[in-house]
């Protein structure tokens, strides 16, 4: 049995996604005329899913997919773009939110955030003054001169002077 990497989609996938995909379609003012056999076909869409899918799974930039699995980045990342602008992301997201709430049930009425944010309170000695001198010892350098910073102008009044 092969190894399902969690970046492929499976066909079973595959059959879901596909029908929410924008349609690829061209500005109706233009006349597009293309020479037989000229130019690159466009890229299938799985293919460019599957890339996009890569990314998100694995953080690598767009510029490291791999081009001999997903073809073009620029093109992969172009297609993205795009299905972005007409909401693709977003009406996938919903229909996995819908199939989840039939099979799991979602409860709607009652929904929670939990956070807080605070110091660490073991970290109390490593951390320097600020979050730059963290790891250094000693004092931040002094100014080259020896004295402290003062603004050319004192007063921050820019209107016309009376």
């Amino acid at each position: 049995m092969a190894k399902v990497r969690s970046w492929e989609v499976s066909d079973e996938f595959w059959r879901r996604v596909e029908p929410l995909i924008p349609k690829r379609e061209r500005e109706p003012s233009k006349t597009f005329r293309r020479k037989p056999g000229g130019g690159r076909k466009p890229m299938s869409e799985r293919r460019v899913f599957e890339g996009i899918v890569f990314v998100l799974r694995t953080g690598c930039q767009w510029k490291s997919l791999p081009k001999e699995r997903f073809g073009s980045a620029s093109s992969v990342h172009k297609y993205f773009r795009q299905w972005l602008k007409t909401g693709f992301f977003l009406t996938l997201w919903r229909a996995g939110l819908a199939e989840y709430d039939e099979m799991e049930g979602i409860g709607w009425k009652w929904q929670s955030i939990d956070g807080s944010t605070v110091k660490a309170p073991l970290a109390q000695e490593a951390t320097g003054p600020n979050p730059t001198d963290r790891g250094k010892k000693g004092k931040q350098a002094a100014h080259p001169g020896g004295r402290s910073w003062r603004p050319a102008v004192t007063d921050r009044y820019r209107g016309p002077s009376t």
